[in-house]
């Protein structure tokens, strides 16, 4: 008789597990997935280029439903698991689904830092992770014009030239002097931000976010020195 196994996250890491686990054991297991989004498993990295509508959501797609399917794995989309019962050995899912296990795998992945500012809850304000994230950027650039991106990481600075190609006006904020510290030294973070700005982006570094700005929908964004 074959184990039950579940995953918890049908993101990347979980599902290349599977694909190894069933390239050594293809027979051993009876498995089953849970996701909280409604789509199959997709490369988050490249979130980024459908944002500037460089590639479409399908093109990203690692393993479309049909492959599930030719593998005999149950997939569970939009099903967030609430509760493991290590008792009875079963998840819980968040609608109360209760499903048994006997080998779990837990590749839940990690959620963007929102800054714990006042304000950080207003709508509006958009963390980078999931293709959900992406429609909620595009939709808001289709209905405002400024875009603040807080943030001048790799990630950031990708959002804020999607957002750019949207035809937004976009400022962004970062808190060290230089962008992208970790990977780039003085000099080389200067040229790229000229690059940036001669591009159409508005930068600002040293700029330590106080809070958000807005009644319901955020409206700015104050600096510690009282720049808005």
């Amino acid at each position: 008789m074959k184990q039950k196994l579940i995953l918890i996250g049908n993101g990347m890491a979980g599902v290349r597990t599977l694909e190894e686990l069933l390239k050594l054991t293809p027979d051993r297991y009876e498995i089953t997935v849970f996701g909280d989004e409604p789509h199959p498993n997709y490369n988050r990295i490249m979130l980024s280029p459908v944002l500037a509508r460089e590639k479409s959501f399908d093109e990203i797609v690692l393993n479309d439903w049909d492959w599930y399917h030719e593998h005999g794995i149950t997939l569970h989309t939009g099903s967030p698991v609430s509760t493991i019962d290590r008792a009875k050995r079963e998840v819980v899912t968040a609608d109360g689904k209760r499903t048994r296990y006997d080998r779990l795998v837990i590749a839940t992945g990690s959620l963007p830092f929102i800054l714990p500012v006042e304000g950080h809850d207003l709508e509006g304000v958009v963390g980078f992770r999931t293709v959900a994230d992406v429609e909620r950027m595009r939709d808001a650039a289709g209905a405002h014009r400024h875009a603040v991106v807080i943030g001048g990481g790799l990630l950031g600075l990708e959002a804020a030239n999607g957002l750019l190609q949207h035809g937004m006006e976009v400022t962004v904020l970062h808190l060290p002097d230089v962008l992208m510290e970790r990977q780039l030294d003085d000099s080389a973070a200067a040229v790229l931000q000229q690059t940036l700005e001669q591009r159409g982006l508005d930068i600002l570094t040293g700029a330590d976010t106080e809070k958000l700005l807005g009644r319901e929908r955020v409206e700015a964004v104050r600096l510690k020195d009282g720049r808005e």
